[in-house]
């Protein structure tokens, strides 16, 4: 579903504060793909330039671990048929 945003005028593929599943790692915040993160942001891109996403990440308690921004082809939408897991994050 997309969602337009009224502010920017641009359609979004991701709603503002929805959760949303990493497709690729981020080793950089020690993230992996499958992580969920929720969406706080919309960077809309420059012609033929694809738009983005700030991502806020918690840990299992609901404390925020990283603030990530990513392309809108890193990540999708989290569906009824996946549950969640969680992982140790691995030391830097």
């Amino acid at each position: 579903m997309e969602v337009f945003n009224v502010v920017s005028g641009q359609n979004m593929k991701f709603e503002m504060f929805s959760k949303v599943a990493l497709k690729t790692s981020v080793p950089r915040h020690r993230l992996r793909r499958g992580d969920v993160a929720t969406v706080v942001d919309y960077h809309r891109g420059r012609p033929k330039q694809e738009s983005g996403y700030t991502l806020e990440v918690f840990n299992a308690v609901g404390d925020t671990i990283a603030i990530i921004t990513v392309r809108e082809s890193q990540i999708e939408p989290l569906s009824s048929t996946e549950i969640l897991n969680a992982r140790q994050l691995a030391a830097a």
